[in-house]
């Protein structure tokens, strides 16, 4: 099925933006739904944004609706997510994850996870 490589966390100050990246290798990306989890130790996997095949639909959870922006690059078999203006609440480790099928269904149903990269935002 391929594999996942998240980059770009790092330790921020709050008011800071980050982008995170998420290459896949071994699959055509257009094919896949592609979404962003994070987890914070202690406390259970988060939904935070998906875009599906082609890039026209979008879905974000409310908590980061507004700050967060994801998008893709098919060509490059890479998803991104544009983090700003962070708080020390969006402290976690972020995953990428893949789910076959092009078009946004619903937030559950991932079965492809990278490794994670951990986003840590100081107050």
């Amino acid at each position: 099925q391929g594999q996942l490589a998240e980059s770009g966390g790092g330790l921020v100050q709050a008011g800071a933006s980050l982008r995170l990246s998420c290459v896949a290798s071994g699959r055509s990306l257009s094919l896949y739904t592609m979404a962003w989890f994070r987890q914070d130790p202690g406390k259970d996997r988060e939904f935070v944004a998906a875009i599906s095949g082609g890039g026209g639909t979008t879905d974000y959870a409310d908590s980061v609706k507004g700050r967060f922006t994801i998008s893709r690059d098919n060509a490059k078999n890479t998803v991104y997510l544009q983090m700003n203006s962070l708080k020390p609440e969006d402290t976690a480790v972020y995953y990428c994850a893949a789910k076959y099928g092009p078009t946004w269904t619903s937030r559950n149903g991932y079965t492809s996870w990278g490794q994670g990269t951990q986003v840590t935002v100081s107050s």
